[in-house]
């Protein structure tokens, strides 16, 4: 499992970073941090729904996230509009897949 970002001076890198890339609703900053495992942070807003719809939005970025963390290495922030919560999870999947590999090609 991917490690949750808790610092404060990753969340700011991440903020600042350049590096981002956007599919659908999902937007991903990206920054490297060598060669460890992936560190993701999840941002998921009120816009997307209340709050057992904002859970299960992010349940299911932590299980995409589960399935691709061997391939990603460094720190992540998943930032989701309101319409991630309509999306299959398939779509949700290649979406974020796509995204995170474009965030980090840039970030290279």
């Amino acid at each position: 499992m991917a490690w949750r970002i808790r610092d404060r001076a990753t969340f700011e890198a991440l903020r600042r970073s350049p590096h981002r890339a956007r599919r659908g609703p999902v937007t991903v900053s990206y920054v490297g941090t060598g060669d460890g495992p992936a560190r993701v942070a999840y941002a998921v807003g009120r816009r997307v729904g209340g709050a057992v719809v904002r859970n299960r939005v992010r349940r299911r970025l932590r299980a995409i996230v589960a399935e691709l963390e061997a391939t990603v290495p460094g720190a992540y922030l998943l930032a989701v509009g309101p319409d991630s919560a309509a999306v299959r999870y398939p779509d949700l999947k290649q979406q974020v897949t796509d995204a995170m590999a474009a965030a980090s090609r840039r970030g290279r």
